[in-house]
């Protein structure tokens, strides 16, 4: 039987020793409650550093922790010595990788020990793991300490599937291009199957890196890398929605004052000091609201021992102190500052007191605290205030939304929040807290999961006869008596646009299809995704078959358009319910509901968004899909949900099957043409551009393809 292997720089347990005790207790929060199902079935195992020193612990406790975590935890713990620690977590971990990736390259160090550091742990690592390592097992490797580690197991594993998450932003190529070891960095990760964000800003910047730097290219966000197919998408973390939203308040009423709540652990990328001078504006500019309002400053710890965070820590202290200096009254003082950790049920004790809640990060790779909060507040009438730089932001787009550097804005969005009416955002937050029930971090690791064992490993071939003999085909073009070419538009006759309306035909490709046509052994049809109305406006005039709608509508040359079947729509609403959830993971995108089809639109969203969804959405339609007969299509910054009956295949065949042709040719770039290239197995099949095809041959560009057309045409 197979086995999940979670792999993270911690693990879900905290060993510590006392005196000889070893006590061990397990974490709360985020990825332990995530993976917490599937982390405890019996065949699985979680493995990391278990937090103690493997300088504090002798090799028979060293044995004595290992034997207990592996039994009553499923944990195996990797021993990191001090140095360990000191070179690789908080040295390349936490002083190069830590600040670059949230954009602050001025704090960024380049040393070649920790970086030799870095290298030598992700090694180990791969060494703990190795003994558990079979064909089938499953690797979900977790964040920015372990980049290395996925093609370290593909190199002596190639079958095995794995996954890689990371947990903070992704820069763009202009800061990531800074770090010397990039390339190693991005062959590191890309010997994962399938890696994961939080956000599509964050894999776009990766896929920016990816072509700049490798020179490697993508199709809908599948990179071609090592002779394999490796997935790059979204998934942003949630949260125990239930766990929140069902807790209750171990603290007296709200106070009289209205309560800004700002709760971080302390870090520069926190951005608590803008945060504070905002608060500062916030006073000086509405001073009607002094006395009536009061900030609680919660800052929780954190790698003290760094110089960095250190002198941060006294200038939040000396701030603070300056704020409630000039502002502060003998009964009431504007900040109250506290900087210790608290437990879970104590912040959400401050959540639910809290009127608002101000999460200002300069940069963040998602900030669960935004999302708890909004969970805590059951009555829907906390607001939320939060950075556009906070990976939470792209899905709570109905809380306040500010820039974490402009004091101004900030203090306008705390005013704001609150002036609103309650209905308003009463209204706002029920829209968020269907989000986050819907979206759990249970679903974010199902979700993540149920991709990564969908996972086939595709072999992509490099040898040279995969591309077309130009001369083979002339050869058999100039002996055959009955032709048929059937052509994809988009991609293929004409390459890609900013926008759709400009891919219109040029008079010399018009030119070349009407002569192509008007041969008297070639029969010619242009089949598109294209709308029929689209098809029938710039290439009506010309002597050739069209089919537009991915085959929903045809037209022989000469005659009117025609429907090719009648539709069954009994299948809408289970679709229209899946798709929601899309939906919901996708700003800007809606759904349309059409007579014969549901389309879901992203034209207010990130261009190439849905393209990397079409199979993700195919795996979810799957079990709803039974004996019905449904299909999804992409089309012009649009998804489809129709009937299969209705694709380029089935519609290429219409005409194929009409004369004895002894010889078709086939050409098209994208997923949808993948149903001519099945339906036509004795053409010559041409695939446009990369990516895995069931096309004989290929071409890599669309200019070169039209040279193959022109060259066709000359023979008379």
């Amino acid at each position: 039987m197979s086995k999940t292997i979670f792999v993270s720089n911690r693990l879900p347990v905290t060993v510590q020793k006392k005196g000889d005790e070893l006590i061990v207790s397990k974490s709360i929060g985020g990825l332990a409650t995530g993976l917490k199902s599937f982390h405890e079935q019996a065949n699985n195992l979680w493995i990391g550093w278990p937090g103690l020193s493997s300088d504090k612990a002798s090799l028979d406790e060293q044995k004595e922790i290992k034997n207990q975590l592996t039994k009553n935890y499923n944990c195996h713990p990797v021993f990191l010595s001090q140095k360990d620690i000191d070179l690789y977590y908080e040295g390349f971990s936490n002083r190069t990788i830590w600040p670059l990736f949230h954009y602050f390259a001025e704090k960024t160090e380049h040393d070649i020990k920790t970086w030799q550091s870095y290298q030598k742990v992700n090694q180990f690592f791969y060494k703990n793991i190795k003994p558990y390592l079979e064909d089938d097992t499953v690797i979900w490797i977790h964040d920015y300490q372990l980049m290395l580690l996925p093609q370290l197991i593909r190199n002596e594993f190639p079958k095995v599937k794995i996954g890689f998450f990371l947990h903070i932003p992704f820069p763009s190529y202009e800061l990531f291009r800074l770090l010397i070891w990039k390339t190693e960095i991005l062959e590191g990760l890309l010997g994962a199957d399938l890696i994961g964000f939080h956000t599509y800003d964050y894999v776009r910047h990766f896929m920016s890196s990816i072509r700049r730097i490798l020179n490697l290219t993508h199709q809908f966000y599948r990179i071609q890398y090592n002779h394999r197919t490796i997935s790059v998408d979204a998934f942003p973390m949630g949260i125990d929605y239930e766990f929140f939203a069902n807790q209750k308040s171990s603290k007296a009423k709200k106070p009289k004052e209205k309560i800004i709540l700002s709760v971080d652990r302390l870090d520069y990328t926190k951005g608590i000091v803008e945060r504070l001078k905002a608060f500062q504006t916030f006073l000086k500019r509405y001073p009607k609201y002094r006395t009536k309002v009061k900030l609680h400053l919660i800052v929780a710890p954190s790698r003290a021992n760094l110089e960095t965070y250190d002198t941060l820590h006294r200038q939040i202290e000396k701030l603070v102190s300056e704020i409630n200096g000039k502002y502060g009254t003998f009964d009431w003082m504007p900040i109250w500052y506290l900087y210790q950790s608290f437990d879970q049920e104590d912040l959400i004790s401050y959540y639910k007191q809290a009127d608002i809640l101000l999460v200002t990060p300069l940069r963040d790779g998602m900030n669960l605290i935004a999302k708890e909060y909004i969970a805590s507040s059951s009555d829907y009438k906390g607001m939320l205030i939060i950075s556009e730089t906070a990976g939470a932001a792209s899905e709570l787009s109905e809380a306040i939304i500010v820039n974490p550097n402009d004091a101004e804005n900030i203090a306008l969005g705390i005013k704001e929040a609150l002036e609103m009416d309650q209905e308003d955002m009463i209204s706002r937050n029920k829209i968020m807290h269907e989000r986050l029930k819907r979206y759990n971090v249970e679903f974010w690791a199902k979700e993540f999961l149920s991709r990564l064992n969908a996972v086939e490993h595709q072999v992509i071939s490099k040898d040279d006869d995969e591309y077309l003999d130009i001369n083979d085909l002339k050869q058999h073009y100039q002996k055959a008596n009955k032709r048929l070419i059937l052509l994809d538009y988009d991609g293929t006759l004409v390459s890609f646009t900013k926008t759709p309306s400009q891919a219109y035909p040029s008079r010399k490709l018009k030119n070349l299809l009407t002569d192509l046509a008007n041969h008297e052994k070639n029969d010619l049809v242009v089949i598109s995704g294209r709308d029929h109305e689209t098809l029938e406006r710039w290439l009506g005039d010309l002597p050739v078959n069209l089919v537009g709608d991915h085959g929903l509508w045809h037209r022989a040359k000469g005659d009117a358009w025609k429907k090719t079947l009648t539709i069954d729509n009994s299948w809408k609403p289970a679709v229209f319910n899946v798709l929601e959830r899309f939906v919901d993971r996708m700003p800007g995108s809606f759904i349309e509901e059409k007579s014969y089809s549901i389309a879901l639109h992203y034209r207010g969203s990130e261009p190439d968004m849905m393209s990397m969804k079409i199979n993700e959405i195919k795996d979810a339609l799957f079990s709803l899909k039974g004996s019905t007969l449904l299909e999804i299509q992409q089309g012009n910054k649009v998804i489809e949900i129709k009937d299969q009956r209705v694709n380029k295949g089935i519609a290429s065949q219409l005409y194929s099957s009409q004369k004895a042709y002894d010889f078709i040719l086939v050409a098209g770039d994208d997923t949808t043409d993948e149903d001519m290239f099945k339906e036509q197995k004795d053409a010559f099949s041409v695939k446009i551009g990369f990516g895995v095809t069931l096309a004989k041959k290929r071409i890599e560009t669309v200019k070169a393809f039209r040279t193959i057309l022109e060259a066709l045409n000359q023979i008379k």
